[in-house]
């Protein structure tokens, strides 16, 4: 097989790959934008741990090339520090810190100090996690602990409500676990995250494929009326199918609200089984908790009209490869990965119901 040569991505290419990846484009799909493999991607993005680096950037007050360039020509025609600030109307103090941070007058060029300039540019200011040893040592006990960056970042809210020093969000905890330039978390604490990958995926990442959005008749997410986006009243849940070995499967319903979590064992997967099993569950709610059923685009709901028709439960589909659309449901699916990993077989546990609810804050 013939070897490609190697090839370097501009800044511009690199651009390009950072927007596919948070629109939820697969390594795969982006590298056939280069006619590249996918390692040759996948190596670059892993550099940061998928999360895209935050651009240096300078002071909107800093000197520009152009005026560094005059002040070059105006030090070789020998005019004062005062005459060239005039010219650039800029202090006099601004032209002889910049004369004096790049030799001086004998040895002042435009493009050294430009370049200069951009080795101090600002830079993202230091991870909370890094301002405070104390705080990234509680966050890396509770990690080891097999706690979610969702429900540590819940705690500390909760624990240290007056002290915001001791508060964090889950996106920082994320980051400074997938971006090591931060410095505050190691990164073999990735191994006690739920899904122990070596890269942070876009959230509207899916590897699935557009063969599993075939559903006839299905009502859009989009059509979902306002008032359950922002989880106001209690009655509209989130569903899901998840997988165990030998052919092996439990429904997964999540309620926005509330965040209560319903399990329903069925003994397959086909859109008739997993159909019965939705409408006899919903005969034991009042239908005023149970309103609404999100579902993602896979075929074992392809006869969602007669659970609606059974239940008078309304049933929306996520857009097809946008899993993220019901969040509450795929974060509980990770949540519930802890006990239930991948590889169990989910046909020794109890046939019935099993209910709780789940704090995902």
């Amino acid at each position: 097989m013939k070897q490609r040569r190697r090839i370097y991505y501009t800044e511009a290419q690199k651009a390009l790959m950072w927007e596919r990846w948070r629109k939820g484009d697969t390594l795969h799909q982006i590298a056939r934008l280069f006619d590249r493999y996918h390692s040759s991607v996948q190596g670059l993005l892993a550099k940061s741990g998928g999360i895209q680096p935050s651009p240096r950037h300078r002071s909107r007050l800093a000197l520009t090339l152009a005026e560094r360039e005059e002040i070059s020509r105006s030090v070789v025609a020998g005019l004062s520090v005062r005459s060239i600030a005039c010219r650039l109307g800029r202090a006099p103090s601004t032209i002889s810190r910049e004369l004096r941070r790049n030799g001086g007058s004998q040895c002042y060029r435009a493009s050294q100090a430009e370049e200069l300039a951009w080795v101090r540019a600002l830079r993202p200011k230091t991870c909370k996690l890094v301002r405070n040893p104390t705080l990234a040592q509680v966050v890396a006990a509770k990690l080891k602990m097999r706690w979610s960056p969702e429900q540590i970042a819940g705690w500390l809210k909760h624990d240290y409500a007056v002290n915001k020093d001791y508060q964090v969000s889950h996106e920082t905890i994320y980051r400074s676990l997938y971006v090591q330039a931060r410095g505050a978390l190691k990164k073999e604490l990735v191994v006690h995250l739920r899904r122990c990958r070596i890269m942070r995926h876009a959230r509207n990442y899916s590897a699935k494929t557009d063969e599993r959005g075939r559903i006839r008749d299905a009502v859009s997410i989009g059509e979902r009326p306002a008032n359950v986006e922002d989880r106001a009243i209690p009655g509209h849940w989130e569903g899901d199918l998840l997988f165990g070995s030998a052919n092996s499967q439990i429904v997964t319903l999540v309620e926005r609200q509330t965040r209560f979590v319903m399990l329903l064992k069925v003994s397959s997967k086909d859109t008739e089984t997993v159909v019965n099993a939705l409408i006899k569950n919903a005969g034991k709610l009042p239908q005023e908790l149970y309103k609404s059923l999100t579902w993602d685009r896979g075929k074992e709901l392809a006869d969602h009209k007669r659970f609606t028709v059974s239940t008078d439960i309304k049933v929306y589909f996520c857009d097809p490869q946008h899993p993220w659309q019901r969040g509450s449901n795929e974060n509980t699916n990770g949540l519930l990965r802890q006990y239930l990993p991948k590889g169990t077989d989910l046909r020794l546990f109890p046939g019935k119901a099993q209910r709780h609810s789940e704090a995902t804050q």
